[in-house]
């Protein structure tokens, strides 16, 4: 959604087509129903920008250490076929994954009020990184939002999720839990079209290379 955001402010055309294994009715773009390693090289090569997020549940806090090898390690996969397509792309995932941490973005910085800290591989150019500011107030006492642990003593309120992530069009707990806020892809793939060459009026303001 972010991408089809930055898109549609420059009024660029794009294809977006979205690939899970599991099939997701309420994705708002083209969807395919695949598993990555059934992809090839010559079908990731007639795109221009890959976006990745491998499953997170085996490197999140949120998981107990004893249950994570219950959950599949794509990480390397995922990078090693993105890299056979020697197109410019993203891989985001949590702290503890095995990524490069080219990049590090939080809800804060976009005003929004949630708590969800993600980490980005980049490849193929390069993203300022924001300045993360100290967070005032608590998930407990209504200040923020997390949609990690039901909500962690906060509110466990979908509206609440939606409107936190910037997510209106799921309504499905498990896959908002699982999601990022659109405002992470829109910064990343402004930077991306930038970087490009395609759009050349993007304004930077308060950015620190230091998280």
């Amino acid at each position: 959604m972010g991408m089809y955001q930055v898109a549609r402010k420059y009024q660029i055309q794009v294809d977006i087509t979205g690939l899970d294994i599991e099939t997701q009715l309420r994705y708002p773009f083209n969807r395919k129903t695949m598993d990555l390693q059934d992809l090839s090289r010559a079908y990731l090569e007639q795109f221009d920008f890959i976006w990745a997020s491998p499953p997170c549940q085996r490197y999140s806090i949120a998981v107990h250490p004893k249950n994570r090898d219950k959950y599949p390690d794509l990480v390397s996969v995922t990078r090693d076929l993105l890299l056979t397509a020697g197109r410019p792309f993203v891989i985001e995932n949590v702290m503890k994954a095995p990524i490069r941490q080219d990049l590090m973005l939080c809800g804060e910085m976009f005003g929004l009020k949630v708590f969800k800290h993600r980490f980005f591989e980049i490849e193929g150019f390069e993203v300022i990184q924001p300045l993360h500011r100290e967070h005032e107030g608590s998930v407990k006492y209504g200040d923020y939002v997390t949609t990690a642990g039901r909500g962690c003593d906060g509110s466990g309120k979908i509206i609440d999720w939606q409107n936190a992530l910037g997510i209106h069009w799921e309504r499905d707990k498990k896959k908002l839990a699982e999601a990022v806020p659109p405002a992470y892809s829109e910064y990343i793939f402004t930077e991306y079209m930038r970087a490009a060459g395609i759009i050349q009026d993007m304004v930077i303001e308060s950015r620190s290379r230091t998280g």
